[in-house]
């Protein structure tokens, strides 16, 4: 009798794909994949027995059409345990027991959870694969290399992480070959063919007219960038590791940190780099930069902006399928991602998130703006990061101008290596501003200062204030004040930047009142700076867009007080303002010394100690040690970066959106529009999208079954973006696509 992995249309059989060739074809793959940290056969004995419940006579009829139930991961899990024991044994069985469903928990107490499903007496008789194959043998051999802890602390941590990185290796197995079966046109698309040493070529080009630009604007600051971009080549020669690189901001440390990552990349034999991004409003413009500097064809982006939803891809180039299909498994040479895409992938329990956490080893991870790790979280991402390092060949940089204070929360055997020789000198070459404390200022009395002044930015904590304030200085003046929020769809963004600018270097009127969204890698360049209070990593990103090419002896940087409505109350931005406000009482006007900045993240995660595991994640993972019993589904539940889930909406900007939403509209495969209509997407919360449902500013059902579309333009205001549907009562003209 012959068996099968998956079906055709043809009923006689002839082109089904034989069971046999599959768990073939799946242990070679993941034994490829696992080689990259000593576990491939492991791999490869997980891969020939993940689907050995198939060759059970109820699931071969479920593929001849009958409506069998039929549990085909369980034999498998059983078979390994049984055969190995309940070290790698049971390590086996969690990949192969979770290779649909998920990584279940190991404990009982529930069916779907480990050893509940190892003790199942009632799985259909699977005997037959001993017709066909043989469950290898392991020996020393086989297991010599395979990640072990470095340490008793971080033990469990380690042990669990390591079926991760197993499961993620057997599941991408799986789904390729699957693929390759099931759609062949689709599977070619995969991959890149680009190495590291020809994309680093094309980059050297770009750092030669960067250099050409510095020598031709030999000012001291493009000076010292041009210092920090050759200590970061010069660093990148050195050995796997973890690293820090303390740049100013202002400094370059874009270019800087690529330079170091790519050269340091062919120094080791790296795969790829992995650029992690805090925030997703900067994601797309380094990924550009990335993209004009490496080639367009190297540069994945993966973000929750950026999303491509299933559909035909008959409509795609070529380069987007291969886009398409990279954000599944990270098989890209550069990747740009969020911390939250990155870190969430390497605790979720999901095939779809962890197929891609093979694809992080032998890899270099660069970490923009590191001060912005997740705090409830902090402890638990910094073992994963320590875990990459020392098992799986992973170097990690943490790139900021605010340093957080870590090392006590590293074992003892990790010693961050700081790449720039002299972060102290650096930092004062940087000096660019002075800082001074206002105190408490009303919003009236902001509004004041603010039209005195011919050039000024104004960055305040909430999109409320920043309204607020807004409509204040309008009643004032209505002379070259701008708006700026994540209300606005980055082309609106873009333009009124693209305005700003221009009124900066022509030297005529521009007053700026902005969220934080202009801190995170904004390039613009203002004599004078006022910042909400709040924590000293963004008072520091504030001062970066004062003076910023030190054409001035000096820019003003005034930290005020807001009224209550700017300080939210929701997260930590009081505690944070809080210990600032500590800062500036035992340093005064040095706030931004590198000694403050320690002092300031000392005192926060001192202040914030019982919660840098606020889930209990460590724990969770430490009680599970002894019999290998690690609850990943409720780690994957617990361990979520964003609470309030947001949403995508699309706001007919301009003719082109209005263009695009009409032929999404109307298009047979709406998805092919995804990348087109991402420069006109806002990101607003549930409560505040069913809002705008109810009073008809949004349609009621999504856009080609993907997007909910701001039906009624004037819920969308040219001065500062999509309104709350609260602002708008009267009835107005409803754009109809």
């Amino acid at each position: 009798m012959a068996y099968y992995a998956h079906t055709t249309d043809n009923k006689d059989k002839s082109d089904w794909q034989l069971l046999i060739d599959h768990l073939v074809n799946v242990a070679e793959y993941s034994e490829k994949f696992a080689n990259a940290f000593g576990a491939g056969k492991l791999a490869y004995t997980a891969g020939m027995v993940h689907d050995l419940g198939k060759y059970s006579k109820e699931f071969q009829e479920r593929l001849e059409g009958k409506k069998h139930k039929v549990d085909h991961s369980t034999a498998g899990a059983k078979e390994l345990e049984e055969k190995y024991g309940c070290q790698i044994g049971r390590v086996l069985a969690y990949v192969v027991a979770g290779h649909h469903g998920g990584l279940p928990n190991g404990n009982r107490g529930n069916d779907r959870n480990l050893l509940s499903r190892l003790e199942k007496e009632d799985l259909p008789n699977y005997s037959s694969y001993e017709n066909e194959i043989q469950i290898p043998l392991l020996g020393k051999e086989d297991i010599k290399n395979i990640p072990v802890p470095q340490n008793a602390e971080t033990s469990a941590f380690s042990r669990s992480f390591f079926v991760r990185m197993l499961y993620s290796c057997i599941v991408d197995a799986d789904f390729i070959d699957t693929e390759k079966f099931m759609a062949f046109d689709k599977s070619i698309h995969r991959g890149s063919s680009a190495n590291i040493s020809d994309i680093f070529i094309k980059f050297e080009n770009t750092l030669k007219e960067l250099e050409f630009k510095s020598l031709n604007n030999a000012t001291s600051i493009n000076i010292e960038r041009q210092k920090i971009l050759q200590s970061c080549l010069e660093a990148a020669n050195c050995k796997n590791g973890f690293y820090t690189l303390t740049v100013p901001t202002g400094g370059g440390k874009t270019y800087s940190s690529m330079a170091f990552a790519l050269k340091h990349a062919i120094k080791n034999k790296k795969d790829r780099i992995i650029y992690v991004i805090p925030y997703t409003s900067i994601i797309e413009q380094n990924a550009q930069v990335f993209r004009d500097a490496l080639g367009m064809d190297v540069v994945l982006e993966h973000h929750s902006n950026f999303d491509y939803p299933d559909g035909s891809y008959d409509n795609w180039s070529d380069n987007e399928k291969k886009h398409r299909l990279s954000t599944e498994n990270w098989d890209m040479p550069i990747i740009t991602t969020t911390a939250v895409q990155f870190f969430e992938s390497m605790f979720s329990n999901k095939s779809s998130k962890c197929r891609k956490l093979h694809n992080i080893a032998n890899s270099v991870v660069i970490l923009d703006e590191a001060q912005m790790m997740p705090l409830d979280y902090l402890m638990p991402c910094l073992w994963a990061l320590v875990e990459l390092i020392e098992n799986y060949s992973v170097t990690v940089v943490l790139c900021t101008a605010t340093q957080p204070a870590i090392r006590d929360m590293l074992p003892s055997n990790i010693n961050p290596i700081e790449i720039i020789e002299n972060p102290i000198g650096l930092q004062k070459a940087f000096e660019r501003v002075k800082i001074q404390y206002l105190g408490n200022i009303s919003d009236l009395n902001i509004a004041a200062e603010i039209t005195k002044l011919d050039q000024v930015l104004c960055i305040v904590n909430t999109r409320k204030h920043a309204k607020k304030l807004f409509e204040k200085i309008a009643e004032l003046t209505s002379d070259g004040i701008y708006h700026l929020s994540a209300r606005m769809c980055p082309a609106h963004r873009k333009q009124i930047l693209a305005e700003i600018r221009i009124r900066l270097r022509e030297k005529k009127t521009c007053r700026v009142i902005s969220t934080q969204l202009i801190e995170a890698g904004v390039d613009v360049d203002f004599p004078v700076v006022y910042r909400a209070m709040a924590g000293i990593d963004s008072i520091a990103q504030a001062a970066g867009r004062c003076n910023r090419e030190g054409k001035m002896n000096h820019g003003n940087v005034y930290v005020f007080e807001p009224e209550e409505h700017g300080m939210p109350k929701k997260g930590r931005f009081s505690k944070n303002a809080s210990i600032t406000r500590s800062i500036v009482r035992s340093f005064g006007d040095s706030i931004l010394s590198l000694e403050a900045i320690k002092s300031y993240f000392e005192l926060l995660y001192d202040f914030e100690r019982e919660q840098l595991d606020a889930k209990d994640i460590l724990k969770m993972i430490k009680e599970g040690e002894k019999e290998l019993l690690f609850p990943f589904e409720d780690i994957a539940y617990s361990f979520n970066l964003i609470d309030d889930i947001m949403q995508t909406v699309i706001v007919p900007f301009d003719e082109e959106a209005k263009r695009l939403i009409f032929e999404m509209e109307n298009s047979k495969y709406p998805g092919m529009y995804s990348r087109s209509l991402q420069k006109y997407s806002v990101q607003i919360y549930v409560f505040e999208r069913e809002a705008l449902v109810k009073a008809g500013a949004i349609g009621s059902e999504k856009v080609g079954g993907l997007y909910w579309v701001v039906r009624d333009s004037s819920f969308y205001n040219n001065l500062i973006g999509l309104m709350d549907a609260e602002s708008v009562k009267a009835p107005n003209e409803v754009l109809l696509f």
